[in-house]
């Protein structure tokens, strides 16, 4: 099928088909191609369109046996193998990322699509033994878990693809229908997908996506009809969302500015391979991007001399060079941004290990050692191609360094005591942890999500699923 040129004014999908666009216009710059994208923002009346659509088209296919949720799915993963190619283009034009990565990142979505194909002949409830109290003798008692209706999908720009999918999948999977907002540079491709699995045979209203940015997004999380809201994004986003779905379900996946630990005894060369790849690579646009690097004193020189040397290996270029590791920043805001948690590092004593290289939109690895408390950087997610070299005194110390943080998404230490591997899977503050793997190395069977300010509940497959239904018991009096 053919994509959406850039010069079309981008507008919400429903039912199968792209609505007519209304007169709230937002423009785009794509961060890959340099082009604009003119987007026609979803209204509240579009909201309420979409949301009625998607309600349809559940109610249309209740009672959902697994048969027909694995035949949603099958449309989902035809249009992903069908237009992998367009989907990694488009990616790459409007967000900027390498059109290698982005290839990667459409190969991902097929495969979680297709575990979650082989999850649903494992979905299952539980019997309970009622009997276990005299009240229940005689009586039997089983759960199982039942669709919300209609899912809000609210997702990010740094993977149009994969995170969407890591919603819409497991709502397609648990019943529901899904709603998507995904972030204006994200536009494009998430519309390329819905209309291509309403190609492939997914129901029209199975699959509906609001154009528009934070009045959108806000409007979905408030939609009486919307039963559970998804989110992948920042914190303050995030608050907003949560105040606007009340105390309907709200699952999050928000900020993180990943520590990635390395002790004594690590092997130096793997840990800085890996960890400068974590830290750099899509230009660090990850929410587990490592951005904290805690060494453990009697190893920091030798590791930030084999750290630096792995960051300057990693190619800058633009995003449609087959060999670029490091691509466009997003948007011009985001390395103003990235550009003034730099200046106000060093302003607070800090110093370059690697100092910037900025053209445009295009920023080189930057390292930053000597960091003070007193500097943003210390607290705030940078989200950019920066890491933070920390020296600590010891084991413990570094243990405290990487607590010493608002967030808890993932982390990672590198060790080769068991010792120091459980004494960190005991007490490191993080929702899921790595040992001697960097922060960003993600598997979707395992459950992803955070503690503290990083977000509420799990993703993952079979973790995602089961975020997205609701547990139902029924009880048979049988004597």
């Amino acid at each position: 099928m053919k994509a959406a040129s850039a010069g079309e004014v981008q507008s919400s999908f429903i039912d199968g088909a792209q609505v007519a666009p209304g007169a709230v216009r937002m423009s785009w710059h794509q961060a890959g191609s340099g082009g604009m994208l003119a987007i026609a923002e979803a209204d509240e009346g579009v909201v309420a369109q979409a949301v009625a659509s998607a309600r349809r088209a559940f109610q249309a296919q209740r009672p959902s046996p697994l048969t027909v949720r694995l035949g949603h799915l099958q449309c989902l993963r035809d249009a992903l193998s069908r237009e992998a190619a367009a989907l990694a283009r488009l990616i790459s034009e409007d967000v900027g990322k390498p059109i290698r990565v982005a290839r990667g990142e459409v190969a991902r979505g097929l495969q979680f699509v297709e575990a979650c194909m082989s999850e649903l002949s494992h979905l299952g409830g539980e019997v309970l033994p009622l009997d276990a109290v005299s009240s229940g003798v005689g009586r039997v008692g089983y759960t199982r878990r039942f669709p919300y209706g209609v899912v809000g999908a609210i997702t990010p720009f740094n993977a149009p693809v994969n995170l969407l999918v890591q919603k819409l999948a497991p709502a397609l999977a648990a019943g529901n229908a899904c709603v998507a907002k995904p972030a204006p540079a994200s536009l494009r491709t998430a519309l390329h997908l819905a209309a291509a699995a309403v190609e492939a045979g997914l129901p029209p209203g199975m699959m509906n996506v609001l154009a528009g940015d934070k009045a959108a997004a806000l409007g979905l999380a408030g939609h009486p009809d919307v039963g559970v809201v998804s989110f992948t994004g920042g914190v303050q986003a995030g608050e907003a969302l949560a105040r606007a779905t009340g105390v309907r379900r709200f699952v999050s996946e928000l900020g993180s500015s990943a520590a990635n630990v390395v002790l004594a005894d690590a092997d130096l060369e793997s840990a800085a391979a890996k960890i400068a790849a974590a830290a750099f690579e899509a230009s660090g646009q990850q929410c587990i991007s490592a951005q904290r690097v805690i060494v453990e004193a009697g190893v920091y020189d030798a590791f930030a001399e084999r750290f630096a040397a792995a960051a300057e290996r990693m190619r800058v270029g633009p995003a449609d060079d087959e060999q670029t590791d490091i691509g466009p920043l997003v948007s011009l805001a985001s390395a103003d941004r990235i550009m003034e948690l730099c200046k106000d590092a060093i302003a607070h004593g800090a110093r370059y290990r690697l100092a910037p290289r900025r053209e445009g939109l295009v920023l080189s690895p930057v390292i930053v050692e000597a960091l003070t408390p007193a500097a943003r950087l210390w607290y705030e997610e940078v989200f950019g191609p920066v890491a933070v070299l920390i020296r600590a005194d010891d084991a413990d110390h570094a243990l405290a360094l990487a607590n010493d943080s608002p967030f808890g998404l993932q982390g990672a230490v590198f060790t080769r005591s068991l010792g120091h591997a459980f004494r960190f899977a005991e007490s490191f503050e993080v929702g899921a942890l790595w040992v001697n793997e960097a922060s960003r190395f993600r598997l979707d069977m395992y459950p992803f999500g955070g503690m503290k300010l990083s977000g509420t509940g799990r993703e993952g497959v079979r973790y995602a699923i089961e975020e997205l239904s609701q547990l139902k018991f029924t009880g048979i009096a049988w004597q």
